[in-house]
């Protein structure tokens, strides 16, 4: 155990974390999510909401405020405008620890494409729809 880190990041989540550079991308994505056969390097946490480890991926890791989006969901599919109420969880999961930011939004298909030629995924056991975030890594300035 360590201080101050969330006790749901594990080795592997933490060393990717900590290995990614700026503007390298994370995906946190639903039960649902075919991330096996997406390509970048995976770690499960089954039985852990999305909104969860969310909020502690973002108590360790800056979000890029050098783009205007640095998080991104998926949208409902045939209706790009809806949000489910785990989008709203996750804007302020982002507002939280970013309070300049929120949420944007990629069609299903562009999403997927964009989590391919990502750093990493994190498949939790979400089983609200559309619990997928894509989080863009920023710095940390000097002191």
């Amino acid at each position: 155990m360590l201080k101050n880190i969330p006790p749901l990041l594990g080795p592997d989540l933490l060393g990717i974390l900590r290995a990614m550079g700026h503007g390298d991308e994370i995906a946190i994505v639903d039960a649902n999510y075919p991330a096996d056969a997406a390509g970048p390097a995976l770690v499960r946490l089954d039985g852990i909401s999305a909104t969860d480890v969310l909020e502690a991926v973002l108590t360790l890791m800056p979000l890029d405020d050098f783009v205007d989006e640095a998080a991104i969901v998926m949208q409902v599919v045939g209706d790009a405008g809806a949000r489910p109420p785990v989008v709203d969880e996750f804007e302020a999961i982002v507002k939280k620890h970013e309070p300049k930011m929120g949420v944007s939004s990629l069609e299903r298909f562009a999403f997927y494409e964009r989590v391919k030629t990502g750093y990493a995924i994190v498949q939790t056991g979400e089983r609200r729809l559309y619990g997928n975030i894509l989080l863009k890594k920023g710095i940390i300035r000097p002191q």
